[in-house]
């Protein structure tokens, strides 16, 4: 038996990247999904993939800025499936424009600050207030929130993102809190250096290389990797872990901030 047989799972943010390597991997272990994406054309044609290899899933087009369609999205998926067993809330303000304008806190722009959170902290937060109705009405599930290294460590840029992140870490607590005992668990996971798509388009071969100087394993992530993750949080395999973050990150928050340099000079001393 697959160890997702007869869940049923929300995704948000499914359309691509972690979003789309997590749908196809659910419903390889037996969930049916719910593909929820802004871009409705993305989330179509995964769900199209995932059917064409004899998996469950329906593509629903969701702005996670704006309640009604999120209600929508939740109720969609009891109209199709009969519930919901697990949501992924992956989605976030990702786009190289708006980091563009995610500074530090003197130069970043409210606006910027606002739908940062706007997207990825309240957008969260109101699809677990409609997800988690329906996992208590099946018994329990499971909550797994997309957070990132920038959520446990402080940075030069991307203040917003990095803040907001934090922020589901802190959700992801309060929902295991609140609903533990009913059965519902909540979990993050904090990535590392993921090599989507995105990331390879917008950073360079020199920006990748100083990166992955400062992660213990010898490559980039995959969005497989948090897939993986995200199946064994949700399976029966994770029952016991709640209200943790779980950095899948290649190392990366494992070592003292001075790792990379020193390496260097080692290797700069053994040459010698």
């Amino acid at each position: 038996m697959k160890v997702l047989e007869k869940k049923i799972a929300v995704i948000t943010g499914a359309g691509s990247g972690i979003g789309e390597a997590t749908a196809h991997r659910l419903a390889e272990e037996g969930a049916a999904v719910v593909i929820a994406d802004l871009d409705g054309e993305a989330a179509h044609r995964v769900a199209v993939a995932i059917a064409a290899r004899d998996g469950q899933a329906i593509a629903i087009r969701t702005d996670i800025a704006d309640e009604a369609q999120i209600r929508a999205m939740t109720e969609a998926a009891r109209q199709r499936f009969g519930g919901i067993d697990l949501l992924f809330n992956n989605a976030a303000v990702t786009s190289a424009a708006h980091f563009a304008r995610d500074l530090d806190v003197i130069q970043m722009d409210v606006e910027t600050w606002d739908r940062t959170m706007n997207i990825n902290v309240r957008g969260a937060m109101l699809c677990c207030k409609y997800a988690i109705p329906q996992m208590l009405e099946r018994g329990g599930g499971a909550v797994i929130n997309m957070a990132s290294g920038l959520g446990l460590f402080g940075d030069l840029t991307r203040t917003a993102y990095g803040t907001s992140k934090a922020a589901l870490i802190g959700l992801t607590r309060f929902i295991a809190t609140q609903y533990g005992k009913q059965g519902v668990r909540a979990n993050t996971i904090a990535a590392g250096l993921i090599g989507t798509d995105a990331v390879k388009t917008n950073l360079s071969r020199q920006e990748l290389d100083f990166l992955l100087e400062h992660q213990l394993s010898p490559s980039l992530g995959e969005p497989s990797d948090i897939a993986a993750t995200v199946v064994f949080l949700a399976s029966d395999a994770g029952r016991f872990i709640t209200g943790q973050t779980i950095p899948v990150d290649g190392g990366f928050s494992a070592h003292v901030p001075q790792y990379a340099d020193v390496a260097r000079m080692i290797a700069q001393s053994s040459a010698a």
